[in-house]
């Protein structure tokens, strides 16, 4: 049964029929009907009518190497023909997981050299946060057990994912967290730092309360602090270079362990491997996910630096922990070839030297001026553009994240797929968008801003 048997109508009578689609309002999403995205190559989706739509969120933050590559269908297909599946239980493993744990001890932090396998971010911050706490109970401290994190902070949406972002209407619909998780401020400068303040400032100041939530609670209570090293979810909220230094500090200084989540930054986002690397820390945990097999197959690699694997092989004994597919025999093949390419086609280097640079300069001078436009900002390539009523006053429109819903229907019509979370348009392109690449994205969001503008002007 292929889906070339049914028109579009009829897939999305089905769809709606009996298809609950993640973050969705699912009485709105059938009076419209979705979008059937059929096929793609490189850069673009295509969708059930053939429209060619330049996808600006590498499907969602994770198809770095693009779409259409025969090489990770291949590998795939290799390694499903010789040995589909079989666990990492009753003491056994095969061969991809160790190769491909050997590959990431290679490329990320020197002091990182343990993996621990999933199928998804969210399954991968669940295993960090048993790990952490389990860490500390090894040591003789069970009671350090509380986790700090940032508001609006998203770390996947399982119980324990949910319950470490810091996202309030996941938190009402949860009807019940895991205990002793704390929130502090994120590092937005744009809406959070005082009149005058510089961004070296405002960075420190953002790292304070990380400190001040490690003395309330007493440092011999608190196990770690985890942060996405640029908030993705939240709106690409990228801090002041000073801010993960000044977290790091203050963590060895109370002896809390650092938990980076790298779901979305992971393997070249930011112009280096790790973003841990772009911010020059050493967390002691990295989770990962999304591009690490490029969306080609789920899979997530926690990442666990030398103190927390010491401990946990030493003082251990079992570990009480894991997934049917951690180490998936396919999903691990996929990801080896996956990072070849990235490798052999230079795709962190580019994003670092020439397409990075080249984003940020596109974006500051032909989107930054629109007068819907209150700032834009990037890293790598990763970017947010916030949507305004009045760039001097940065008063939005209300109600609250209205125009950006607007501006994204206008870009997705003129043929670039884009997201809007609150009030901002994001963007997470693959890693093998060109300069002519990035010309043509702003070139449509552009147009999607003036066609954005009249309609607001209207109500």
């Amino acid at each position: 049964m292929t889906y070339q048997n049914y028109s579009l109508k009829q897939l999305q009578q089905i769809d709606a029929a009996h298809h609950l689609h993640p973050f969705t309002d699912h009485k709105e999403l059938r009076e419209t009907g979705s979008r059937i995205i059929t096929h793609a190559n490189g850069p673009f989706i295509y969708d059930a009518d053939g429209t060619e739509i330049l996808d600006g969120m590498a499907g969602l933050w994770c198809v770095n190497v693009g779409y259409g590559r025969d090489e990770l269908a291949e590998a795939a297909y290799a390694q499903m023909k010789e040995l589909p599946y079989y666990n990492s239980f009753f003491k056994c493993s095969t061969p991809t997981p160790v190769l491909l744990s050997k590959k990431l001890a290679e490329l990320a932090p020197k002091h990182v050299s343990q993996v621990f396998y999933g199928s998804s971010g969210s399954e991968a911050n669940d295993t960090a946060l048993r790990l952490v706490r389990h860490y500390w109970a090894l040591e003789g401290k069970p009671e350090k057990n509380r986790v700090i994190s940032r508001k609006s902070a998203y770390h996947g949406s399982t119980i324990a994912g949910t319950s470490l972002g810091g996202m309030e209407p996941m938190h009402k619909q949860l009807g019940g967290a895991v205990p002793n998780i704390v929130h502090v401020m994120m590092p937005y400068a744009y809406e959070l730092a005082l009149p005058g303040e510089s961004d070296h400032d405002f960075g420190m100041r953002a790292a304070k309360a990380v400190e001040d939530a490690i003395l309330e609670a007493g440092a011999d209570k608190v196990a770690a602090f985890i942060g996405e090293p640029v908030m993705g979810a939240g709106g690409v909220k990228i801090p002041p270079m000073s801010y993960w230094p000044e977290v790091e500090r203050i963590c060895r200084k109370y002896d809390v362990l650092l938990m980076l989540d790298e779901v979305i930054t992971g393997y070249g986002r930011t112009g280096e491997w790790f973003a841990a690397q772009t911010f020059g820390i050493e967390p002691d945990t990295i989770t990962t996910a999304k591009a690490l097999t490029s969306g080609y197959q789920p899979l997530s690699a926690l990442l666990v630096g030398d103190r927390v694997a010491k401990t946990l092989v030493e003082k251990g004994g079992e570990f009480y922990h894991g997934y049917t597919y951690s180490g998936h025999p396919v999903a691990c093949a996929v990801a080896l070839k996956n990072l070849e390419i990235i490798e052999k086609e230079g795709l962190v280097e580019r994003v670092k030297n020439d397409t990075g640079p080249y984003f940020a300069q596109a974006l500051q001078e032909q989107i930054a001026g629109h007068r819907l436009v209150g700032e834009v900002r990037s890293i790598g390539l990763m970017g947010a553009i916030e949507i305004v009523k009045d760039k001097a006053t940065k008063e939005r429109y209300l109600p609250s994240g209205s125009a950006a819903v607007v501006v994204r229907d206008h870009a997705i019509a003129q043929g670039l797929m884009l997201r809007a979370t609150g009030d901002t348009m994001i963007l997470s392109p693959p890693l093998i968008w060109t300069r002519d690449t990035i010309d043509m994205a702003c070139e449509r969001i552009a147009k999607a801003l003036d066609l954005a503008d009249a309609d607001l002007r209207k109500r």
